[in-house]
């Protein structure tokens, strides 16, 4: 790599010592105030850290926290990885990313949808990994059929080959805007957001399960070169080779995400069967997935943000026999609209013993309770534990899940497990 203009250099070195001063005094990880900091003195440094590094840019609406760090630990094996895989991810923290790392040539980088456009535009990455769509935090972030016209916008003036999930019809166009493209068939559970033909507005056909096609302009699931079969927890390749997963980490999604990180890992020059064992080696991304014991329960910490999210949260639930605690916040890294909680099927946690939490923790048991779901209300986690020891003494394991900052103040304190 080039070396650094002295006005970007700098602006790391200034831009470094913020995030670790914010790491010394408590404040954060640094990952935000460090790339702000650096921004200020130089606005073009994420486009001068960029050059001369091979970079996968990885977005969606779920799961991009969890392939970024599957896809960085199949890159390791070339040695140090440039990466922002535990979520900060607008322009700020992948500044702090890749000056933290300024000798690795390699990067992998999650980035916010909504910023997909300009982060390829300053970066030049070699790849774009693009997963799905769905709508989430309509406060915030742009209604996702303009997400999706513009990352096809973006790609067409890109270089870069993408590697996207042709079963969502979304990223499917999106992704057929670019000039070179790797498609993965990785499933699509949440399909409540894509009945629509992205191209003409007409009603997409799904008469077999991945396909889909419209018959108003043609525009069609693209033939896929890798697939992941649930049933069989099978990574299926190019060349027909088929790969055990036994993944630890837990649901469809998951091995959804890895079948697209391998496909990534070996436009790297990276195997398959190599990738799949680097991927086994993690057990949680960022406290997702951890369990921590305390009063002796085990309680196992699920993240999700949205219907498509809680739908997959759903999947994974231990036996009915298990209680659940939802904990739900509407704070601006949330989205402060809750009228998302409405799209979520609750049916299925009819035959559990169900906790309620979090600041809105009214929006959610007013959605339970017109789903039929009886509940508790409580205030915190050691709270609902004391509860069910007083009547079943050995329990021994709870799941819980939390929206984002719920989970993060939950993750917190445990003590920011990993």
């Amino acid at each position: 790599m080039s070396e650094l203009p002295l006005r970007a250099q700098l602006a790391s070195v200034l831009g470094r010592s913020a995030a670790s001063l914010s790491r010394a005094t408590g404040r954060g990880d640094g990952s935000v105030i460090g790339g702000k900091v650096a921004l200020k003195v130089e606005p073009d440094l994420l486009a001068k850290l960029a050059r001369g590094r091979r970079l996968a840019l990885i977005s969606a609406t779920n799961g991009k926290t969890t392939t970024t760090r599957l896809i960085a630990q199949a890159l390791r094996e070339f040695g140090d990885v440039a990466t922002n895989e535990h979520g900060a991810n607008m322009p700020t923290g992948h500044i702090t990313a890749l000056s933290d790392n300024r000798s690795a040539v390699n990067g992998v980088l999650e980035v916010d949808e909504k910023y997909l456009p300009q982060v390829l535009l300053a970066t030049q990455p070699s790849f774009v990994v693009l997963m799905n769509l769905s709508r989430d935090q309509m406060d915030r972030a742009s209604e996702i059929n303009l997400l999706a016209k513009k990352w096809r916008t973006a790609l067409g003036k890109s270089n870069a080959h993408v590697i996207a999930n042709a079963d969502d019809p979304l990223v499917a166009w999106a992704g057929l805007g670019a000039p070179n493209a790797t498609w993965v068939s990785a499933g699509q559970r949440w399909k409540e957001d894509s009945w629509c033909c992205p191209e003409c507005g007409g009603h997409l056909r799904r008469e077999t399960d991945p396909y889909w096609e419209c018959p108003e302009c043609g525009l069609a699931r693209p033939r896929t070169s890798w697939a992941v079969e649930n049933e069989t927890d099978t990574l299926v390749t190019p060349e027909g080779q088929r790969i055990k997963l036994r993944l630890n980490l837990p649901g469809d999604a998951n091995r959804a995400n890895a079948a697209i990180a391998a496909a990534t890992a070996a436009g790297y020059g990276i195997h398959p069967e190599r990738t799949v064992e680097r991927l086994r080696e993690i057990t949680s991304v960022a406290g997702r997935y951890t369990s921590v014991v305390t009063m002796g329960v085990e309680v196992r910490l699920l993240l999700s943000k949205n219907p498509a999210g809680w739908l997959e949260s759903f999947a994974v639930l231990d036996p009915p026999r298990t209680p659940v605690i939802l904990a739900v916040n509407a704070q601006i890294p949330d989205g402060k609209d809750t009228s998302w909680l409405w799209d979520v099927d609750y049916t299925v946690l009819r035959d559990r013993r169900v906790f309620v939490m979090g600041e809105r923790r009214t929006d959610l048991a007013l959605r339970l309770e017109t789903d039929g779901v009886r509940f508790e209300i409580a205030d915190r986690v050691d709270e609902v534990l004391g509860r069910l020891k007083a009547e079943q003494p050995d329990i021994t394991k709870v799941d819980l899940i939390a929206n984002y900052t719920a989970f993060q103040q939950i993750r917190t304190a445990y003590g920011r497990v990993q």
